[in-house]
């Protein structure tokens, strides 16, 4: 699977996606990720990729000629255009969930715009993506944590990420409103807190019964 960032902060995600798991499926090569820099789809000389807003207002709006280029360019090397999905992060958009997440790994391509200022024009939304999602009701800075939530939690998803199938059989919301267990390792007991006995008796019909009880 492929993610392509579209963002005014191309290094931004730098330090997050070169570690750990997703470092990891990279150098595998489960998955990739590329940033495109937003300002080199501008039409003007000085980079300006946003303007005020029709109608006054408080804020800087992204304009919608750089982001449609830009996505139309990612789309054209990506050749098969069935095969990607255009995400704008957005307050308005449907809320992100684990069903999301299990929907979206489909695709073989996800373009992620990611806006900033006060927002996007809407024309964005109307005509360029195929549709809007926001991972809670709270404003951030810009739209790079919410793709940086989508790559991450749909890369665990991706076969071979995780290395153990386990470790994405357990997980919270694996079903609706199914939470994962208590998890508990050495010792058997720091400061009088003891991990349960059940977990220490090796029987796992047992386990398995506490586990799906808690």
């Amino acid at each position: 699977m492929q993610f392509h960032v579209v963002t005014i902060f191309p290094r931004i995600l730098d330090s997050y996606i070169k570690e750990s798991i997703i470092g990891r499926a990279q150098k595998s090569q489960l998955m990739e990720i590329f940033t495109h820099n937003l300002r080199d789809y501008t039409t003007n000389k000085h980079g300006k990729v946003d303007d005020t807003p029709y109608g006054g207002g408080a804020g800087m709006v992204l304009q919608v000629q750089p982001i449609y280029d830009c996505v139309e360019k990612i789309k054209e090397q990506i050749g098969d255009k069935s095969k990607s999905h255009v995400i704008l992060f957005s307050a308005k958009g449907k809320k992100y969930t684990q069903r999301t997440t299990e929907r979206l790994i489909k695709y073989d391509n996800l373009i992620l715009i990611c806006g900033r200022y006060e927002g996007v024009d809407e024309r964005v939304a109307e005509h360029v993506a195929d549709e809007e999602i926001s991972i809670g009701d709270y404003v951030l800075t810009g739209g790079e944590l919410p793709a940086m939530v989508v790559i991450d939690s749909v890369t665990r998803l991706l076969p071979g990420v995780l290395g153990n199938e386990e470790s994405a059989k357990y997980e919270s919301y694996k079903n609706k409103n199914y939470k994962e267990h208590p998890q508990y390792s050495k010792p058997p007991e720091f400061r009088g807190w003891r991990v349960p006995e059940v977990l220490m008796i090796g029987n796992h019909k047992e386990i398995d019964k506490w586990r799906e009880q808690n």
